[in-house]
């Protein structure tokens, strides 16, 4: 997968359109809560400004029904932002095809920037239109796709655009390889042991996952409410704890398939109010043993010194998923010393997106890992295996 980056082509007096994710999170005011993502993208932008070349970025902001533009999904804060952080002006164009963005794009000058409106204000987004595409193609001379958040996905900016280009460059942005290089490359020909950390509210979100890394990790080690549903395959008692009833069945399948590879807690923190988890009676239990009118919110201690130990040990260290409800201490004490072990090993350790991530920046330990993904949903896609059409359709590297 060693992808052609924005980097590798010229880009000098040339019109380049880059797929970013500025899917940023607004506040009831269209303020920016989380610049991240924008900011994230400045090293591909600034790789097409800084040499010359005319950037069009195009994205899409939330849900909105595609059928027109919606004012509360606007990406113009967005190219506001990224103006205040380029410290130049960034034009914004009010459609994504129509009269306005053709303007626009053929105004454009060495160095400067447009941002389309959001992508999803035409249905031809979602649908993978070849219509849609090949407008938005005409604008360019060259395509960067640096949206890892959405590269799992089959919309048209992602997958009929690049086709769409003809013999025109199709390149990866800094934050794409970034993320092929550690997802991709690491759990393809990972340093041993390999230590696959597994949390989260539901089995069903992670069953390819869980099937997938059985097959290629040393140790698969299972936190989050999803490790209920495995103590009530195994016959013991959840109280009131989050299962899933109807995933019993599998989960002795995975138990079975993963024999000493999986690890599962021995020990659970639980408490009687999930209303009132500071305030709450809690006692820690053996895994199995949680009474009626109690539930589980996190490993308990016993648990989080046996994950230690084997994440000590690693070489490879790739988690999804936190262990407990770690927004609400003290239930955070095992997603704590998760994240502590992670950070003091000495592995290649992958933060695969979504709440893990959250969770590794609001403890203090984002900057002590090797690379926290930027898409929850596609890290998990490509930790099962998907193959990605967005990433395999761009320009190899000449060998």
């Amino acid at each position: 997968m060693a992808k052609k980056t924005i980097d590798q082509i010229d880009v000098a007096g040339k019109t380049i359109l880059m797929r970013v994710d500025f899917n940023v999170p607004l506040d009831e005011t269209q303020k920016i809560t989380d610049d991240r993502r924008i900011r994230m993208a400045l090293p591909s932008i600034k790789s097409v400004i800084d040499r010359g070349g005319k950037l069009i970025l195009m994205s899409h902001l939330g849900r909105p029904a595609g059928t027109g533009f919606e004012a509360k999904f606007s990406l113009a804060p967005a190219a506001a932002c990224l103006a205040e952080t380029l410290g130049q002006p960034v034009a914004m164009a009010t459609d994504t095809v129509g009269e306005d963005a053709v303007a626009k794009a053929g105004a454009l000058k060495d160095g400067q920037v447009l941002v389309l409106e959001n992508l999803r204000f035409n249905s031809g987004e979602k649908k993978g239109c070849e219509e849609f595409a090949g407008k938005l193609a005409a604008f360019a001379d060259g395509y960067c796709n640096d949206a890892f958040g959405t590269c799992h996905r089959s919309d048209a900016s992602m997958v009929a655009v690049p086709q769409a280009m003809g013999g025109k460059p199709r390149v990866v942005g800094h934050l794409v390889a970034r993320e092929i290089q550690y997802l991709s490359d690491a759990i393809g020909n990972p340093a041993r042991p390999f230590v696959a950390i597994l949390g989260g509210a539901k089995v069903s979100d992670k069953i390819n996952v869980i099937n997938n890394l059985l097959g290629i990790c040393d140790a698969v080690l299972i936190g989050g409410a999803m490790a209920y549903t495995f103590s009530l395959a195994k016959g013991g008692q959840v109280g009131d704890s989050l299962v899933e009833k109807d995933k019993v069945d599998l989960a002795k399948e995975l138990i079975a398939k993963g024999g000493e590879k999986l690890h599962l807690p021995v020990d659970t923190h639980c408490g009687d109010d999930f209303g009132d988890i500071a305030g709450c009676n809690k006692k820690i239990v053996a895994a199995g043993e949680i009474p009626d009118g109690w539930e589980g919110f996190d490993i308990g201690p016993d648990t989080a010194a046996k994950y230690a130990a084997v994440i000590k040990d690693a070489k490879t260290v790739v988690w999804n998923g936190p262990m407990g409800v770690f927004e609400k201490p003290p239930m955070d004490a095992g997603t704590k010393a998760v994240a502590q072990a992670v950070a003091d090993g000495d592995s290649i350790s992958i933060i695969g997106g979504g709440d893990s991530a959250a969770a590794v920046d609001q403890l203090g330990f984002a900057d002590q890992v090797s690379h926290v993904s930027t898409g929850g949903g596609a890290s998990l896609a490509m930790l099962e295996g998907q193959a990605f059409a967005a990433v395999d359709l761009l320009d190899d590297t000449e060998s």
